[in-house]
C-alpha cells in the first residue's frame, strides 16, 4: 500500500475553511480551469450568465454557478476539454446610478463634470470594486477559467458590438423609429421591461365625462386611473357591438380642459364588460392606446417631459377657448408641474366644471422602474430599434427542428410564445456609461453610421464632397445588446480566433426563466444570423431560490440568504450538496438553514469515515484488483459503485441534479458508511490475512470512487481527502478521471446476499422501534417459510445480524407461531420477533391505534381545507403548496402506522 500525502492525521472534526481557500488557490494557480484549444479532447463549453459588475453573490447566482460548476467538473473528470467562460456585465443603468451615488457623496453631478470626466470616474470604480462577485465565486467553488475572463466594456467586446450594429444597420434591420418606451422619469432614460417590476398600489378610478359634439347635454363618460394624461388625448374608443355607443361611433368628442375635438372610433381594445366600455385613447402615453392610434391613424402628442412633468409645446396651438369646457388658462397653468400635482388639479378643476361623474377606489398593478423606485411612464420618443421579428425566425426555427432544446422541454412554448409575437427592440438608452452608438449626425440631420469616427468622416467627405462637423449619438446601448453576443464575442469575434473555431457552438447554457427572452431569445437571434449556428445545444432552466416555506425570498420579509454567510457556517460543500439535492426539473429551490446544516452533517459523517479508515490503516493501494475479488462483501460493494457511477452518469446527462445527489448520498451514507463499514468492522479488528487485505483493499478502492464521485458536487472536502490519502499528487483529483465500471465476479450472487442481510438487519430494527424494544433486549429471529440458502445466509452473517440488529440467533420456525410476535417479511420469509415476555403488546397496539387515528384525523383536517376550492384559489401558492406536503406526511404517517399494526399478530 502507498503511503498518505501527509503524515498528520486527519482532524477529529470536520473545518472546512481549514482547507477551501488553499485548494483554490492551488487549482487556481496550477491552471486547473483552463481549457486547452490545443487538445485533441472533445470540449465542452458553458458561458457564465455574466453578472452584473456592481453585484455581490446571491442566493440565485449560488443555485446557478453551483449547476454549472457540477456540469463542467464532472465532463473534465471526463477527458473533455471543459471551458466556463467567466465574465461582468457592465450594468449600465445599475453602474451608472452607483458612481452617481458616490459623486453624490463628494458633491459632484456628472451634469457638471461633463461625459468624459464622469466615465473616468466609472472606470476607476470598476478597477477598485467591480471584481466583487467574482471573488466571491471563488468562495463558491467555480471553477471558472479566469484567465480568459472578459468585461461587456472591454476592447474585444466593444468592438464585436459595433460591427454588428453597423453590419444590422447596413442590412436594414437596425433603425430609429419613434415609438412607446418604458421611460424611467428618474433616470430619464428609456428601461427594458426586466428593468420593469408591477407594484401593486391602491388609487382610483376616476369617471370622466365628455361632451359629445353636436349633441347638447349627450355625454360619453370613460374611466381612467391616470386623469394627467388627458390633456394627450386623441380619441374616445368604443366597441363595433356596444349598442350604447352605436349611434356616437364616428362622431366627436370635446376634449373638457383643453377643447380639442377628438373623434369616437370603434375598436375592439374596448371592452364592453369593463368600466364604461368607452376608453379614452392617448397614443403617446399607454402602449396599448399607441397600437389603436397607429390603427387610426391619430395624431400622438406628448403632455409629459422627460422629468414626468406637464409639456404643453405639442397641444399648445389645439387650446381653444369653450365656456363652461376649455379654459387655455387653466392648461397653461400646468405646464411643469409634478404630474401626480397636476392630476389633482385637474381632478379639482374637472369637478368643478360637471365633467368628473364618480370616483372608486381602485387596485391596480403599477409599473416602477427596480432601481428607481419611481413609477414608469409610457413615452413617445426617437430612438434606435432592431428589426427583432426579422431575427427571430431563424432561431425558433433552430428551436422547432431540435438544434436547440430546452431543458424542461415546456420552457419551449415560453420562448416560442415571445418570439413569435415579438415586437421591435428598443436598443438605445439615455445614459453615459455603455456601448455609446455609433452613429453621427451632419447638420442636415443625416446619419452616418460607422465602425469609428474616422470611417464616419469619410464617409461625410464622400457624400457631401466636403469636410463636414459631425455629432456622435450620445445614447448608449441597451446592456443586452451587447450580452446577446456573449457566446462568441468572448471567444474573440469578429476575429476569426481558434476559440470561436472550437468552442461555438457552446454545449449548455444554465440561466433562469425570468431572463429567456431578454437574454436567451436575444443570443439566440444573434447567434444563428452571425455565426449561422445556435450558441448552444442544451438550454437548462431552472426555478427560483424560496426559503423553507415556499416563500419568494425578499428583504421585507426577512427570508433572504446569505450564501457567503451560509458558507461560513456550513462551508461551500454542504451548500453546494444542499443546492444540488433540491434541484429537480421544473420546480422552485426550497432552502432553509436545516437543510445545510443535514448536509453539513453529511460531510462530517464522509470525514468521519475517512478517520475510520486512517485509524485502521487503510490506504490507497495500486496494486489492488477489483476483478480479483471473490468475497461476498467486497464484490457487493464494488457492484454496487459500479451502479452508482452509472446512475450518477444517467442523471448527470439529463441534468437530474437531484438524482445525481440523491444517488451520491445513498451509495456513500448508506452502502459505504452504514453497511459496509460496519460489516467490515470485524475483518479490521481480526488477524491479518487473505481476507482482511481484500478488505482493506476494496474499503480504499470504493473510497476512492466516492471521492470521484461526489467532487463535482463537493469539490473541496473531496479534494482534500483525495490529497491527505495519497489518492494522487496535491490538487490532482480535478484532473482524475471519473470512475468507470469495475469486473466484479458474479456480482448477482453477492448483491442477493448482502442485499437480503441488510433487508433483514434494516426491517428488524424498523420493528423494534415500532414496538418500542429496548435496545439491550436482544430476541431470536424466527423465520416462517424460509428457503435452505435463507437459512444458511442467517448463519453466515449471524454475528452482523446479532450486533445490528440485536438479535440472539436466526433460526427456521418449528410447528406454529409462539403467542405475541411482531413479524415482517423479507424476501420469502416472515420473520417473527417473539415479544410476549418482552413488551407489553397489546399495550404497544393500543398506542399504535391512537397514534394512527390521530393521523388520518390530521390528513382529513387538511384534505378538506385542500377540497375547498376558495381557499386553493385566495391562498398564496406556497401555502397550498405546504398544505399538500403536509397531507402527503400525514398520509404516509398513517400508512406506516397501519403496516405496523398489522405486524402484531394477534
Amino acid at each position: 500500500m502507498t503511503s498518505p500525502i501527509s503524515d498528520t492525521p486527519l482532524d477529529k472534526s470536520f473545518t472546512p475553511a481549514a482547507f477551501e481557500t488553499r485548494l483554490y488557490e492551488a487549482w487556481e494557480g496550477s491552471g486547473a480551469f483552463s481549457a486547452d484549444p490545443a487538445s485533441n479532447a472533445k470540449p465542452f463549453t458553458i458561458m457564465i450568465p455574466p453578472p452584473n459588475v456592481t453585484g455581490s453573490l446571491h442566493i440565485g447566482h449560488a443555485l446557478d454557478n453551483t449547476i454549472q460548476d457540477i456540469l463542467v467538473r464532472w465532463r473534465r473528470m471526463q477527458g473533455r476539454d471543459a471551458l466556463w467562460q467567466p465574465g461582468t456585465d457592465h450594468a449600465g443603468i445599475a453602474t451608472q446610478m452607483v458612481v452617481e451615488r458616490l459623486l453624490a457623496s463628494e458633491g459632484l453631478d456628472r451634469r457638471a463634470i461633463g461625459r468624459e470626466a464622469f466615465l473616468g470616474h466609472v472606470w476607476e470604480w470598476k478597477q477598485k470594486s467591480g471584481g466583487t462577485i467574482t471573488r466571491q465565486l471563488r468562495r463558491l467553488g467555480a471553477s471558472l477559467d479566469w484567465p480568459r475572463e472578459r468585461f461587456t466594456m472591454d476592447a474585444g467586446l466593444s468592438e464585436a458590438v459595433r460591427e454588428v450594429f453597423v453590419t444590422l444597420y447596413r442590412q436594414g434591420l437596425l433603425y430609429r423609429d419613434r415609438r412607446l418606451v418604458n421611460w424611467d422619469p428618474r433616470f430619464q432614460t428609456a428601461v427594458s421591461d426586466l428593468e420593469v417590476e408591477s407594484r401593486e398600489t391602491k388609487g382610483h378610478l376616476w369617471y370622466l365625462r365628455y361632451p359629445v359634439e353636436g349633441m347638447e347635454g349627450r355625454f360619453i363618460t370613460v374611466a381612467t386611473t391616470r386623469p394627467e394624461t388627458m390633456l394627450g388625448d386623441t380619441a374616445v374608443a368604443v366597441h363595433p357591438e356596444d349598442p350604447r355607443y352605436a349611434d356616437l361611433a364616428g362622431r366627436r368628442a370635446i376634449l373638457p380642459l383643453t377643447g380639442r375635438r377628438i373623434p369616437i372610433v370603434a375598436d375592439a381594445y374596448s371592452d364592453p364588460e369593463k368600466g364604461t366600455g368607452a376608453v379614452k385613447i392617448t397614443p403617446a402615453h399607454d402602449f396599448n392606446d399607441f397600437e389603436v392610434g397607429r390603427r387610426h391613424g391619430l395624431p400622438m402628442p406628448t403632455v409629459l417631459d422627460p422629468e414626468g412633468h406637464i409639456y404643453l409645446a405639442e397641444i399648445s396651438a389645439e387650446l381653444a377657448t369653450i365656456p363652461g369646457i376649455a379654459d387655455p388658462a387653466f392648461v397653461e397653468g400646468l405646464e411643469g408641474q409634478d404630474r401626480f400635482a397636476a392630476r389633482t388639479a385637474i381632478v379639482e378643476e374637472l369637478e368643478r366644471l360637471g365633467f368628473l361623474e364618480k370616483i372608486e377606489p381602485h387596485v391596480n398593478q403599477v409599473p416602477h422602474g427596480d432601481r428607481s423606485g419611481v413609477p414608469i411612464e409610457p413615452r413617445l420618443t426617437l430612438q434606435w430599434y432592431c428589426d427583432a421579428a426579422t431575427l427571430a425566425k431563424p432561431a425558433v426555427e433552430a428551436v422547432e427542428s431540435g438544434r436547440t432544446r430546452f431543458v424542461p422541454q415546456q420552457w419551449e412554448n415560453t420562448f416560442f410564445a415571445w418570439m413569435r409575437d415579438i415586437q421591435p427592440w428598443c436598443v438605445s438608452r439615455q445614459l453615459w456609461w455603455g456601448h455609446q452608438i455609433p452613429a453621427w449626425y451632419a447638420p442636415d440631420g443625416r446619419v452616418f453610421v460607422e465602425r469609428t469616427e474616422a470611417e464616419a468622416l469619410a464617409a461625410a467627405r464622400a457624400h457631401y464632397g466636403r469636410e463636414v462637423v459631425l455629432i456622435r449619438d450620445p445614447d448608449v446601448l441597451d446592456t443586452w445588446f451587447s450580452s446577446a453576443l456573449w457566446p462568441f464575442s468572448t471567444l474573440g469575434w469578429p476575429q476569426k480566433t481558434p476559440e470561436v473555431a472550437r468552442y461555438y457552438p457552446t454545449d449548455v447554457l444554465v440561466t433562469g426563466f425570468d431572463i429567456i427572452f431578454f437574454w436567451v431569445a436575444r443570443m439566440m437571434m444573434m447567434g444563428c444570423h452571425f455565426m449561422g449556428d445556435v450558441p448552444f445545444r442544451t438550454v437548462y432552466i431552472h426555478g427560483l431560490v424560496r426559503d423553507e416555506k415556499g416563500q419568494k425570498m425578499s428583504k421585507s420579509k426577512g427570508n433572504v440568504m446569505d450564501p457567503l454567510e451560509l458558507v461560513d457556517a456550513y462551508g461551500a460543500d454542504a451548500l453546494r450538496f444542499t443546492i444540488a439535492a433540491l434541484t429537480g426539473p421544473g420546480r422552485d429551490v426550497k432552502l432553509g438553514r436545516k437543510r445545510v446544516e443535514d448536509q453539513r452533517a453529511f460531510c462530517t459523517k464522509i470525514w468521519n469515515a475517512a478517520r475510520f479508515l486512517e485509524m485502521n490503516g487503510v490506504a490507497p493501494d495500486a496494486a489492488f484488483d477489483p476483478a480479483a475479488a471473490t468475497t461476498p462483501l467486497a464484490r457487493w460493494l464494488l457492484d454496487a459503485g459500479n451502479r452508482a457511477v452509472a446512475e450518477a452518469n444517467a442523471a448527470l446527462e439529463i441534468f437530474r441534479f437531484d438524482d445525481y445527489a440523491r444517488v451520491a448520498e445513498k451509495f456513500v451514507r448508506g452502502t459505504y458508511c452504514d453497511w459496509f463499514l460496519e460489516f467490515a468492522k470485524p475483518v479490521f479488528l481480526g488477524e491479518d490475512g487473505p481476507e482482511k487485505d481484500e478488505i482493506k483493499g476494496v474499503a480504499q478502492h470504493a473510497f476512492g470512487t466516492i471521492l470521484k464521485l461526489l467532487h463535482p458536487v463537493m469539490p473541496f472536502m473531496t479534494e482534500e481527502l483525495w490529497d491527505r490519502f495519497g489518492y494522487g499528487p496535491e490538487g490532482s483529483l480535478i484532473r482524475t478521471t471519473w470512475p468507470e465500471a469495475v469486473t466484479v465476479r458474479n456480482a448477482a450472487a453477492a448483491r442477493d446476499e448482502l442485499d437480503w442481510v441488510v433487508l433483514l438487519i434494516s426491517e428488524v430494527r424498523g420493528l423494534r422501534a415500532e414496538m418500542n424494544v429496548p435496545p439491550s433486549i436482544k430476541v431470536p429471529l424466527l423465520l416462517q417459510d424460509a428457503a435452505p440458502a435463507t437459512l444458511a445466509r442467517g448463519k453466515t452473517w449471524i454475528e452482523a445480524i446479532s450486533r445490528m440488529a440485536r438479535a440472539t440467533e436466526v433460526v427456521a420456525l418449528e410447528g406454529d407461531a409462539p403467542h405475541g410476535v411482531a413479524q415482517v417479511t423479507v424476501a420469502e420469509a416472515t420473520v417473527m420477533l417473539p415479544l410476549a415476555d418482552v413488551i407489553d403488546l397489546g399495550a404497544e397496539r393500543a398506542r399504535l391505534v391512537r397514534e394512527q387515528a390521530k393521523a388520518e384525523d390530521e390528513a382529513e383536517r387538511v384534505r378538506k381545507k385542500l377540497s375547498n376550492s376558495e381557499f386553493v384559489s385566495r391562498a398564496k401558492e406556497e401555502v397550498v403548496e405546504e398544505n399538500r406536503d403536509r397531507l402527503a406526511a400525514h398520509e404516509a404517517e398513517a400508512a406506516r402506522l397501519a403496516a405496523a399494526i398489522a405486524r402484531i399478530a394477534r
